[in-house]
């Protein structure tokens, strides 16, 4: 019993001090932010850290791969639950702005910080492909099911999609998300089915 109250308590701890980084390197920097600032955050001493994590690098690091599991997770139940391939795009555009509006500190650190940073580069190329596989995906299905065109390449319309997510994010970051982020979901699935060009 005191074993797992011992895990229980290392875990909460642990997800505290995570939660306190994104907090200092969203408002700091990464290279400003400090350890002892973070440990402050988290109301723990300096040296607890260091108990969890190697560094500041190994805090930043897991850090986005806990955040990409929880998002991922909620993204692949989202998508799932759409019948067709519009409904599945619509379901994966929506929870991506939902999910990086109530955590805006991860939006800023995954916008603003993460894209710069050389140390973690191949494991955003991992996060990218994941999204881009699920894009894939649904364009295939897509097409398959008549509501996409055949002649699409492929791997251009996926990059296409993920470079304007990211941009809508980016740009609501930038204006210190002063509004609604998930409004722009049904805009921009309707841009991408629909292209700009007049009838």
């Amino acid at each position: 019993m005191e074993g797992l109250n011992l895990q229980k308590n290392k875990s909460e701890k642990y997800h505290n001090i995570l939660t306190s980084a994104g907090a200092v390197f969203a408002e700091h920097g990464f290279y400003k932010a400090t350890i002892s600032q973070i440990a402050a955050q988290a109301g723990v001493a300096d040296g607890t850290l260091y108990l969890y994590f190697k560094n500041k690098d190994d805090l930043l690091y897991q850090f986005i791969s806990f955040k990409t599991e929880v998002v991922f997770e909620k993204m692949n139940t989202a998508v799932e639950k759409g019948k067709t391939a519009e409904e599945k795009l619509r379901n994966l555009i929506c929870c991506h702005l939902k999910e990086f509006q109530n955590d805006k500190n991860m939006a800023i650190i995954f916008q603003s910080e993460v894209r710069y940073l050389r140390d973690i580069q191949s494991q955003i190329k991992d996060i990218s492909k994941m999204y881009l596989d699920l894009l894939s995906d649904i364009i295939e299905l897509g097409q398959i099911e008549g509501s996409m065109r055949h002649d699409l390449f492929v791997g251009l319309v996926k990059r296409y999609i993920l470079g304007a997510v990211e941009g809508v994010i980016r740009t609501w970051v930038s204006a210190d998300g002063r509004y609604d982020l998930v409004s722009m979901a049904d805009p921009l699935v309707d841009l991408y089915l629909t292209g700009v060009r007049g009838r």
